[in-house]
């Protein structure tokens, strides 16, 4: 295997050496548009200093979600903390990347940039005196091709070979992301046919959604190599499970996990409670973030290992909300696991608004209701209501008018990111509710 060096740059003058050191030929700059899409371009290596120094200037008003077009200059800074050689690229003159911060020409931060808003929340987390750590497991499909989604192999979970088929692309993949700095815990073989995920290790979550765009490219990349596609849809496959982005997070304050208490029957801090009572009474209005697009809601369905319901439990897989049992000695693995999420989601933005929401019910002192362990998907109706379990949106349409109304995920977001993603969804619906799907001709067009 092909040796690679793990960089740890400080500064400009960090990456500047490094890059001449290794011979580097190009040096891409990354940053993501409102949903998350990754842009890039690239710049020779001299260029960087004028870059660290002035930023390089582009036009916004191509970037979704960004500027209008009588204000669309922009200027990305990039960050030196995130230089790596990309891993999945050939060796000989190699190409490195680092994700930019997006700012005006007058050098304040852009409002429109995922970045910044997750950044503004993490600083606010800061001034509590609180570190955000976050651990995504994001799953993914192989499939022959991206116009058909047809799997490559018939396993399930934790199936071995020759029942996976995709071991060989999960362990290039890994090695691929080490060569970046990645620390991954482990991968498997998921529920559905052809459905992998592969576990990272929590860091901080500015590094952590980099991180995650990291791993969406390199899965993608390797994918490619070994002639499959890999995609990140929800719910590409009926009648078989979707794919998830469960997020793992705690807060850590003075080195210390702020979410554990040994006195408390479940493990958890006042703050923890408190937190968890956030997420759950906002979900309705940052699920638009965290599940954007109309697939997503074909994944939130009952039935298919997919939380739907506003609850929280310790082992419990049915609920919104999952604490993993504590174990005697691993105080600092104390967390909570929000079940919702989707790897489509911009992680920037799910990061964030999810942060949002358990600081505003910390800050509230928000009270948490007991602790749901039954099956919630066996559950009737008139059981959901006496133990007063909600359920998420079932649709693009109800999220996006729940967070179109959300004054929370308005201040998290800020007015200009809150307005632009609330339009962008609702054109997103109006395009699927005029849609005739092949369901429609098939079912009526014989029959009317």
């Amino acid at each position: 295997m092909e040796e690679y060096t793990v960089f740890n740059c400080k500064n400009g003058d960090d990456v500047i050496r490094a890059v001449k050191e290794h011979n580097i030929s190009f040096v891409q700059f990354w940053f993501v548009d409102i949903l998350g899409t990754l842009k890039s371009f690239q710049v020779t290596p001299k260029e960087l200093e004028a870059a660290f120094e002035e930023g390089m200037g582009f036009d916004g008003s191509s970037i979704l979600g960004f500027t209008r077009i009588e204000e669309s200059d922009m200027v990305a800074y990039p960050d030196a903390t995130t230089f790596q050689i990309c891993s999945w690229r050939p060796s000989d003159r190699p190409v490195a990347r680092m994700f930019c911060d997006i700012k005006n020409p007058d050098g304040t931060p852009y409002e429109g940039d995922p970045r910044y808003i997750l950044r503004k929340l993490i600083e606010k987390a800061a001034q509590k005196g609180y570190t955000y750590y976050v651990g995504p497991e994001l799953e993914f499909f192989l499939f022959t091709d991206s116009k058909n989604p047809q799997p490559v192999d018939s396993g399930g979970y934790f199936d071995a070979p020759p029942l996976d088929m995709g071991n060989d692309v999960r362990r290039e993949i890994i090695f691929s992301l080490e060569k970046m700095g990645v620390d991954v815990e482990y991968s498997h073989h998921e529920v559905a046919p052809s459905q992998h995920e592969i576990d990272l290790r929590y860091s901080e979550a500015l590094r952590m959604a980099d991180i995650a765009m990291t791993y969406k490219v390199v899965v993608k990349e390797i994918a490619r190599k070994h002639g499959y596609y890999a995609t990140f849809m929800p719910k590409p496959l009926f009648g078989e499970n979707g794919s998830g982005m469960h997020v793992h997070q705690s807060l850590f304050k003075n080195g210390k996990n702020a979410f554990f208490d040994a006195n408390d029957p479940h493990n958890l801090s006042s703050e923890a409670r408190s937190y968890i009572a956030g997420l759950l009474k906002h979900a309705k209005e940052y699920t638009c973030i965290t599940n954007q697009w109309v697939n997503s809601y074909k994944r939130l369905l009952p039935g298919y290992e997919a939380p739907v319901y506003i609850a929280w439990a310790q082992c419990n897989r049915s609920s919104l909300i999952r604490v993993p049992m504590y174990k005697p000695g691993k105080e600092q693995a104390t967390r909570i696991e929000l079940r919702s999420p989707d790897p489509a989601a911009n992680p920037y933005l799910c990061f964030a608004a999810t942060l949002g929401a358990g600081l505003e019910g910390i800050e509230k002192g928000y009270e948490l209701p007991a602790a749901v362990e039954e099956n919630i998907f066996s559950m009737e109706t008139e059981d959901l209501t006496a133990k007063g379990i909600d359920s998420l949106p079932g649709s693009l349409f109800e999220a996006v008018e729940l967070l179109k109304n959300s004054e929370l995920m308005k201040n998290i977001l800020g007015e200009h990111m809150h307005s632009n993603f609330v339009n962008n969804k609702r054109i997103e619906w109006d395009e699927y509710r005029t849609h005739i799907s092949e369901f429609e001709l098939r079912k009526y067009l014989p029959i009317l």
